[in-house]
């Protein structure tokens, strides 16, 4: 038997509560406990950026993330981001410019393009490729990804996607 701990967390700006194992990580309860699918376990090490949540307004691995660090924080997830007025201007850019392809990745850039705009909305490509550095994608060679940041930029900006 395993120990538990209850939390209580905002998740996609829901206040929820939760118990988590002491060794259960942030992605594991994400896909247990709410059905949030959408991060997704690839390389279970931090490496690849699949996994890819926002916590406290930072973007942060939730493969490594102990669950129960997320207690009391602000924790969104690429599902959190479609809203009653649609989806995010980071998730229509992605669609606009075919940012796809697998998309096995794709919540986790999303997830890594959102933390990026909210820092620093007129983004250059130099920061966005440094920026996405921590985030893998094995079939677009990341022309489109690059491309859809810049147009989410102009999306958030209001300027034509």
């Amino acid at each position: 038997m395993s120990l538990k701990i209850e939390i209580s967390l905002v998740l996609n700006e829901t206040k929820v509560e939760a118990s988590v194992g002491v060794t259960e990580s942030a992605l594991e309860l994400l896909r247990r406990e709410f059905d949030l699918c959408g991060a997704k376990l690839a390389c279970g090490e931090g490496e690849c950026g699949a996994c890819t949540i926002i916590v406290d307004g930072r973007s942060r691995n939730s493969c490594l993330t102990p669950a129960v660090d997320l207690d009391g924080r602000d924790v969104m997830t690429v599902e959190g981001l479609w809203t009653e007025k649609g989806v995010d201007a980071v998730q229509q850019a992605f669609i606009n410019e075919g940012a796809v392809q697998c998309g096995y990745c794709t919540p986790g850039m999303i997830m890594q393009a959102r933390y990026l705009l909210n820092r620093n909305p007129d983004i250059s490509e130099a920061e966005i490729i440094r920026g996405l550095e921590g985030n893998v994608c094995r079939c677009t060679g990341y022309k489109k990804i690059i491309a859809a940041v810049k147009g989410a930029s102009r999306i958030q900006e209001g300027s034509p996607g």
